[in-house]
């Protein structure tokens, strides 16, 4: 496989090895964006596309955290455009001084160039720091600035990044603010398609971080719109994120406390159920890998709710002390912090670095949360009850895992028996697949390469680990083969450098049975092995459906619809054979190495997640205990080929 290169200046080649100065290629700004996009985006698919859309709204939503903006919309245009309007102060336009066009100019042509550095125009910020305006612009085929400032409206256009003239007064205004329009380039992009639903989700978010903000989405060809407005903020975030729950106290605990110019805020509430849905955001930035702030208020919650409990004698004084994972369990938490200089590891900021914050946080909430106790014993009760339940079967959980664990470190002739193994020893060369039942397991064992694919038949359907509590969930036989055969731990002791495979592979039925086995198998990974997703390590197989043959030729279909194209170009044969393919025990081993386990010929779906606040709340909706919440996102999307969760 060829190494991407991931630098903006890059070596030419050089047959004859006459290396000279000639043959330093450097990319200006743009051409180094439009070059290598992944850098600054994170890739070219629908989520890169997605991230046009929000880094352009982030500058509305910069213009609200300063106070200066209220109302932002966002429009899906018919045509393939987007346009994010905002009621901002709009982007100046008088002439900068060192780069002698105007400050527009500026903003969406040059890169690390805007008012987030100096701190004057604004204390808190979140975008790329300057980059996000003139990478978009960088990767769109045409961009239009509008902006409403000191009565006027100007204009200015580009294309490719490139300005098609200077700024223009075009009218008169009667408000402030900024329009840009932009379409992001087919070169790049191919056809853009951007989904609804997932941008009202982000945006949805955006709303609860910023109370009193209005933001609409609208798409003007399905002709769908969706505003939201949150006077709770970060309260109702926390609400909307426990619907169908049971909750163990009527209202979230709210905290917000500013410190040397960061501002902390934390919600949160407990719920009957077993799983930890905490999400940390750093100005406005959701960082799914935490941070500092993170670290700060998981810190403060243990510290207190320990103390707490000691002082009133809820846990006795020879009983050892709550831990991180007790305090944790069945948690419904929003940590959002709004600082000056955020340090973002990772282009895509998945996790904050700033070293002080986690001392801010864990003050703040450590205050706010030991007067909320002693001011509401009841509640408090309810929190410490809940927590020493989990204490107890994490003990018990704790022993099944060290069992666990134990068995994965040993050697191969350890692992399990329903295991047929790789030789290949090295990780980054192995693939896992797991095989619904013993049939489709037999199949793949014989029509596998067993130098570097490993299978593992599942019986049945394993457990929903959304409705049990770890102890039970670590008696499963299923769950613990699964877990040994990894070897790589589960939960806080999850460690993907220990990983035997860099590639496991769901590989189920085409059918009900199947689709739920894979729902199972999606969440447990989702809940208790997040490393695995976030690391890229898990795909889903894609077998065939249909076998159609026509005289001597075979072709193999993988959807209703693509047979009934297929059944259309073959009317002119005498005889089509259609064979339907119900189950992988169905097929030959030479079939389904074939079809679906040949890497010169499958076709594997990587599982990732996109938005990890909307992931939780799908997760516990298709396997928590509320039925009606399940009964109507099911008639919603019955007609959906795949669910993308």
């Amino acid at each position: 496989m060829a190494r991407r290169k991931t630098a903006s200046a890059g070596i030419a080649d050089n047959q004859n090895n006459n290396y000279t100065a000639e043959d330093i290629q450097v990319l200006g700004g743009r051409e180094a964006v439009r070059r290598r996009p992944g850098m600054y985006i994170g890739g070219t698919d629908q989520r890169g596309l997605h991230h046009l859309v929000y880094e352009i709204t982030y500058n509305s939503i910069d213009e609200a955290m300063a106070g200066c903006c209220d109302k932002v919309v966002i429009t899906l245009r018919e045509d393939g455009g987007v346009t994010v309007a905002d009621n901002g102060r709009g982007i100046p336009v008088d002439i900068h001084p060192l780069t002698g066009v105007s400050a527009l100019e500026t903003v969406m042509t040059v890169l690390h160039a805007g008012a987030k550095f100096g701190g004057r125009t604004y204390q808190v910020s979140g975008g790329l720091h300057g980059v996000g305006a003139s990478v978009v612009n960088a990767l769109s085929s045409y961009v239009c600035c509008q902006v409403q400032r000191d009565g006027k409206v100007y204009q200015q256009e580009y294309r490719k990044g490139i300005p098609q003239g200077p700024v223009s007064e075009i009218g008169k205004a009667s408000d402030t603010g900024t329009t840009i329009t932009f379409y992001a380039d087919e070169e790049i992009f191919g056809a853009a398609k951007y989904d609804f639903d997932i941008l009202s989700e982000r945006i949805r978010e955006m709303a609860f971080l910023n109370k009193g903000l209005e933001i609409s989405l609208k798409e003007e060809k399905g002709e769908r719109e969706q505003t939201y407005y949150f006077d709770g903020g970060i309260t109702s975030f926390v609400r909307h994120l426990n619907r169908g729950r049971t909750v163990r106290h009527a209202h979230p605990i709210y905290i917000a406390k500013e410190v040397n110019s960061t501002i902390a805020e934390a919600a949160l509430q407990y719920n009957d159920g077993f799983t930890e849905s905490v999400f940390s955001f750093a100005n406005c930035v959701n960082t799914v890998d935490g941070g500092t702030h993170l670290t700060g208020f998981r810190s403060a919650l243990t510290r207190v709710l320990n103390d707490y409990a000691h002082k009133n004698k809820l846990i006795k004084d020879d009983e050892p002390n709550l831990t991180g994972e007790d305090v944790r369990e069945g948690l419904t938490a929003i940590i959002s912090v709004k600082l000056h200089e955020p340090q973002f590891e990772g282009q895509t900021k998945g996790k904050l670095g700033n070293i002080e914050v986690k001392s801010q946080v864990e003050s703040i909430v450590g205050e706010g949360l030991s007067v909320y106790l002693e001011e509401h014993p009841d509640e408090a009760k309810r929190i410490i009850d809940k927590c020493a339940t989990a204490a107890k079967a994490r003990e018990a959980a704790r022993k099944a895992r060290d069992l666990i664990i134990r068995k994965s470190s040993l050697d191969a002739g350890t692992l399990p028996g329903k295991l047929a193994d790789c030789s290949e020893k090295d990780p980054a060369h192995c693939e896992l697949y797991l095989v619904e039942g013993d049939s489709a397991g037999g199949s793949a064992k014989q029509g596998r390469n067993r130098r570097f694919q490993a299978i593992l038949p599942l019986r049945g359907k394993i457990l929903n680990v959304e409705k049990a509590p770890p102890d039970r969930m670590l008696a499963n036989e299923e769950i613990r083969i699964l877990i040994t055969a990894l070897g790589a731990g589960i939960d806080d002791d999850f460690d993907a450098s220990r990983l035997r495979y860099h590639r496991v592979i769901l590989m189920t039925d085409a059918d009900v049975d199947g689709s739920h086995i894979r729902t199972l198998l999606l969440t447990f990974f989702f809940r208790h092995m997040p490393g695995l997703l976030s690391n890229g390590y898990l795909y889903i197989a894609q077998p065939p459906l249909y076998r159609l043959k026509a005289t001597s030729n075979e072709h193999w279909v993988y959807s209703e619809q693509q047979k009934e194209d297929l059944m259309k170009e073959l009317k002119g044969a005498r005889k089509v054979e259609v064979q339907r393919y119900k189950g992988l025990g169905e097929m030959t081993p030479e079939q389904l190495w074939e079809t679906t386990m040949n890497p010169d010929t499958r076709t594997l779906l990587s599982v990732s997640v996109e938005d990890s606040v909307d992931a939780d709340r799908i997760f516990h909706m298709l396997m928590g205990s509320e039925v009606p919440p399940r009964k109507s996102f099911i008639q919603a999307h019955a007609k959906s080929a795949n669910l993308d969760i």
